[in-house]
């Protein structure tokens, strides 16, 4: 829902600046980004963009994370409803996960990050 009240900067005579109208809740971009913008958030919403995938795969396609920090991710995109849990086998436990439609209408936002990126890295 877009606002009504436009933010703007002032300055006085000292040359201090002060916001008029400043936005007392998260813009749209910190919105989104509180989504995908977790440390290998992007990175597994990314790698899952060609269908389901078993977790210990995830892990071997992202050498510098750990099962830990993998597994913790994968919960919270679980819970924003980007990603789905299958278990495809109790013992041993095995289970995938694919990415839900919400989840894929992200990829274009990763994958113009991706190339932005590569075009900019120092």
């Amino acid at each position: 829902m877009a606002s009504d009240f436009k933010a703007s900067v002032e300055t006085d005579s000292y040359g201090r600046k002060k916001v008029i109208n400043a936005c007392l809740e998260p813009c749209s971009i910190e919105k989104g980004m509180r989504l995908i913008g977790g440390k290998w958030t992007g990175s597994l919403i990314y790698h899952l963009k060609d269908g389901p995938v078993r977790f210990n795969d995830l892990a071997r396609m992202l050498g510098g994370a750990s099962k830990k920090m993998i597994d913790q991710r994968l919960k919270e995109l679980e819970s924003k409803n980007m990603v789905i849990r299958k278990v495809i086998n109790d013992r041993p436990v095995a289970v995938t996960y694919e990415l839900t439609d919400f989840g894929q209408s992200a990829l274009k936002i990763l994958d113009d990050l991706r190339i932005w990126s590569e075009r900019n890295a120092l």
